[in-house]
């Protein structure tokens, strides 16, 4: 019987598997094809401390492997969050999830995280400072160590919670912007979030999206974060989650390999709602026929050699 267990600073998963926020809304949209109780835990919509109603349509465009969005964070808020879409999770959802935050200056964050750090449901906080699809705010954080470093130092300073900082690839250096979260107190990373691009209609002449640009995900997208786990695995010492491109149970046992403890799988799920069911049935299966016993045993094995 193989182990697919796995543990993100204390907080201990059936299996590395977690939905990426922005691709599984608040659960709820999801309970009704599966037990989302299978999964290890799910990283909810993007919160920031105000309602927002994101991007101007039209926001997602389809490409070759993979698809650009530029939602634009539309969320109903913290308050809202806290007082109406955590109580109905607790009815379907009952283990602990991951509160998924952002903002548009460090004070922002900073609040939010400690609004959602006080959420007994909410087991890690994520601060996403690598969105590409608003101004002012997300990336703009993301992309310089130093203020990457203020962020974590200032969310730090009011939670008690372990804290995982998503991290942007839209960067010359991802190991500097890593390191300076450690240095920050992170508990751990989160990588990658998406990369920047950009599709364009051939009868107008114009970008699809309204935003002319967007985050590119999907599986076209798995060499790149891998290679970026592999690197950040390397120059620290906190655990990280990966994410990229993740379809299938072999690009789990791959991304651990480089040296997450935990995946995230986003696109997928827009593509096949049961992208998460099936590759948390097919784990066992790709375990026994690489002879992987335990999935502990096999983060940032592809290091040893």
């Amino acid at each position: 019987m193989v182990d697919t267990k796995v543990v993100l600073s204390g907080l201990e998963l059936d299996n590395p598997i977690i939905p990426a926020s922005g691709t599984f809304g608040f659960g709820k949209e999801f309970k009704d094809f599966y037990d989302i109780n299978i999964l290890g835990s799910f990283s909810f919509k993007g919160t920031t401390l105000e309602e927002r109603f994101g991007n101007p349509t039209p926001r997602i465009a389809q490409t070759p492997m993979g698809m650009l969005n530029a939602v634009g964070l539309q969320n109903p808020g913290v308050k809202h969050v806290v007082e109406h879409e955590l109580p109905e999770m607790k009815k379907y959802f009952h283990k602990k999830v991951i509160a998924n935050v952002s903002g548009f200056s460090i004070d922002e964050y900073a609040k939010t995280c400690e609004i959602l750090d006080k959420e007994e449901q909410v087991g890690i906080l994520e601060v996403n400072i690598s969105c590409p699809n608003v101004h002012n705010g997300g990336m703009a954080f993301g992309t310089d160590a130093k203020n990457a470093l203020e962020v974590t130092k200032a969310v730090k300073k009011v939670t008690t919670k372990p804290v995982y900082i998503k991290l942007s690839p839209n960067v010359t250096d991802i190991v500097s912007i890593a390191k300076a979260v450690e240095d920050g107190g992170a508990d751990g990373i989160s990588l990658i979030n998406t990369l920047l691009g950009m599709r364009i209609n051939l009868k107008n002449r114009k970008p699809i999206l309204a935003n002319k640009t967007g985050g590119f995900s999907g599986s076209a997208i798995l060499p790149v974060a891998l290679r970026m786990v592999y690197q950040v695995y390397e120059a620290v010492k906190i655990p990280l989650i990966g994410m990229g491109g993740i379809t299938t149970a072999e690009d789990v046992i791959e991304m651990m390999l480089a040296g997450a403890t935990a995946v995230q799988v986003g696109a997928a799920n827009l593509v096949n709602p049961y992208a998460c069911k099936e590759i948390i049935e097919d784990l066992p299966r790709v375990m026994e026929k690489y002879r992987i016993n335990s999935l502990k045993e096999i983060i940032g094995g592809a290091h040893n050699g």
